[in-house]
């Protein structure tokens, strides 16, 4: 919680000898190679607030629910995303929602709210399952190390393809595709050390990358104002409020390049990270398929929603697994978290993944154990901000229960169509200069069943 303000707070930690990392980088090195070792390391030595250094110099790492909480509630509106963000992917994914703030935020989020009303949720999920049949059909009939990461990449992404822009109707395999680099070039950009666009560095392929994001999505803005058709891109071209507002071109744009990139890059982790518990744990795999089995080939999205094993199963692997282990802030005041005065234009990271790991909020935190999440047990109730996967406060992700359809939609087909399984002890080599995915492919072996 928030201090009072009539207590007196205490200034930042110093950094410890040693805590200060390599020259222009900082600790960064220690987060690509273990971000949960480098967040336990700063809440066992400084706490709730803890000093950090990274590229561009001094910030502070707030862990634990409390301090976590604080900021994403965000009450004395202290915190903001904009200047944070935009020092990492700002160039790639400009006037995205997530880089908006406070009045401006607010306005933006009402009108792209009716884009993810009930009714449109349910056309989306009902428009889901031909992109996904057909994604699947190319899938092997068996293959002893089918790299299930990239497949699933590509999976999400015609799945975006098809519920955000209506099918991109005259778009080649290849140019899909060089729309999938164009949106890893511009995710993994937040790692880059030369922020600048120079060629050969992850900015200029960033760069690069949102060109061709831009070109892709203004080809089809025409035919998008002229008709009004269920894809998203269209409703964001036709969407106002009950006052009239509604989204210019350029607001268009920026906001479907960022909607695509969550979609599917965070889909795409969550898929994988499911597909690799549910083949170590036979026995969830079995339970969640008996479930899919009852339903139809293409369930509705109340039925989804009814899939309660696959429910726990997917939560259990968010906590594990948070598809963005940390979101940053800039103080733009003086603030008090936890009794500690952060001073204003302070770089600040949020660690609900550490949060998602604490013994003091989970029984035996790194077991794979979704019954965590039961109505019984409800290990996710002990706090306001124990499981945040999706962010919180007027942050917390708009597309939320779009990403849970898709996730769902795409794992009841794989349950009726295959099995598979992973080796017991597979811990998947993960890349993390930004959001995390399995170096490997995360391979997996894979049968057909039908």
């Amino acid at each position: 919680m928030t201090a009072e303000r009539t207590e007196p707070a205490r200034p930042l930690p110093s950094l410890a000898r040693g805590d200060r990392g390599l020259p222009v980088v900082g600790r960064m090195l220690d987060y690509v190679r273990d971000p949960v070792a480098l967040m336990r390391r700063q809440w066992e030595t400084y706490g709730p607030v803890a000093p950090l250094r990274l590229v561009g110099g001094e910030s502070v790492m707030l862990l634990g629910p409390d301090a976590c909480g604080t900021a994403l509630r965000n009450a004395d509106k202290a915190f903001a995303n904009g200047p944070a963000w935009s020092r990492l992917v700002g160039p790639f994914f400009e006037r995205g929602l997530m880089l908006l703030d406070f009045e401006e935020h607010r306005a933006h989020r009402r009108i792209m709210q009716q884009a993810f009303t009930r009714d449109r949720l349910e056309g989306y999920s009902e428009a889901m399952f031909p992109a996904i049949e057909a994604g699947l059909a190319g899938w092997p009939g068996r293959h002893d190390s089918f790299e299930s990461y990239w497949a699933l990449k590509q999976l999400t992404l015609d799945v975006a393809a098809e519920i955000f822009m209506g099918g991109a109707e005259d778009t080649t395999p290849a140019q899909m595709e060089e729309v999938n680099r164009a949106f890893i070039a511009c995710v993994q950009a937040a790692a880059g050390v030369v922020r600048g666009n120079v060629p050969f560095t992850r900015w200029g392929r960033g760069y690069r990358g949102r060109k061709v994001l831009e070109d892709f999505l203004r080809h089809y803005l025409p035919a998008r104002r002229a008709v009004r058709t269920p894809d998203l891109f269209s409703q964001l071209c036709h969407i106002e409020t009950d006052d009239g507002d509604r989204f210019e071109d350029h607001d268009v744009v920026d906001h479907m390049i960022f909607l695509m990139m969550a979609a599917h890059d965070t889909s795409t982790i969550t898929l994988s990270t499911v597909l690799q518990h549910l083949g170590q744990h036979p026995e969830w795999q079995r339970r969640c398929r008996e479930e899919s089995a009852a339903l139809g080939e293409r369930p509705s999205l109340a039925e989804l929603e009814s899939l309660e094993s696959l429910d726990l199963v997917m939560r259990e692997s968010l906590r594990l697994h948070a598809p963005v282990p940390v979101v940053v802030r800039r103080t733009v005041a003086d603030t008090v978290v936890e009794g500690v005065r952060i001073p204003a234009d302070t770089d600040v990271v949020v660690t609900p993944q550490h949060t998602h790991l604490m013994p003091e909020l989970w029984t035996a935190p790194t077991d794979f154990d979704p019954e965590r999440f039961s109505a019984a047990r409800a290990e996710d109730r002990s706090h306001r901000f124990a499981w945040e996967p999706f962010g919180g406060g007027v942050h917390k992700c708009i597309g939320l229960f779009f990403a849970s359809a898709e996730i769902k939609a795409v794992l009841h087909r794989v349950l009726r169509d295959f099995s598979w399984s992973v080796d017991a002890g597979y811990v998947p080599p993960m890349n993390n200069h930004s959001l995390p995915f399995p170096k490997d492919g995360q391979p997996i072996r894979l049968t057909r069943t039908r």
